[in-house]
């Protein structure tokens, strides 16, 4: 009875080892675009990662034919989602402002946008994940995508007028 438990954890381990292997780059990445961090320092990005697949392991033996990769990703967003309620939600916490490419974003922008575009997730999926109405995941996307395609313009150059050379 314990070398079968020995062997079940082992191969438990082995499977799960291969899918980190496999997948956590591109989770990483998709944790750096919601959290709007650099890419070489991205902190909250990868206690993100560390939670979803650690909540990814703890189920391990009930996905029951369920892709993991899947599952991992939605902990992923939902727990950004709640950690992004909570400090916009009047929880402000003292955290470095993000600047990555998708920093001009709010926090539910960003998530849309890394569901939708980043990762393919059909709109219909990502508001039953998210537990909104499907225009309003179309809506914020849309906003999302003319936000990055167009960004805000600066304050005009002054035009200086002709100089005229002392005689």
């Amino acid at each position: 009875m314990r070398q079968r438990q020995v062997a079940q954890g082992a191969r438990r381990a082995r499977e799960f080892e291969a899918f980190v292997a496999g997948a956590a780059g591109r989770l990483l990445h998709a944790a750096t675009l919601l959290t709007a961090e650099e890419p070489h320092d991205n902190p909250r990005a990868r206690r993100l990662l560390t939670l979803a697949l650690a909540h990814t392991y703890a189920s391990w033996d009930r996905l029951r034919g369920e892709d993991p990769y899947d599952r991992t990703r939605q902990y992923l967003a939902t727990r950004f989602a709640r950690g992004a309620w909570h400090q916009y939600g009047g929880l402000v916490r003292a955290r470095r402002q993000p600047v990555g490419a998708l920093a001009r974003l709010t926090p539910q922008e960003r998530l849309i946008l890394v569901l939708r575009l980043y990762e393919g997730v059909a709109e219909e999926q990502a508001a039953a994940l998210l537990g909104l109405p499907l225009e309003r995941v179309r809506t914020l996307c849309d906003r999302a995508t003319a936000t990055l395609l167009h960004p805000p313009r600066g304050p005009a150059p002054a035009v200086a007028g002709p100089r005229v050379a002392p005689s």
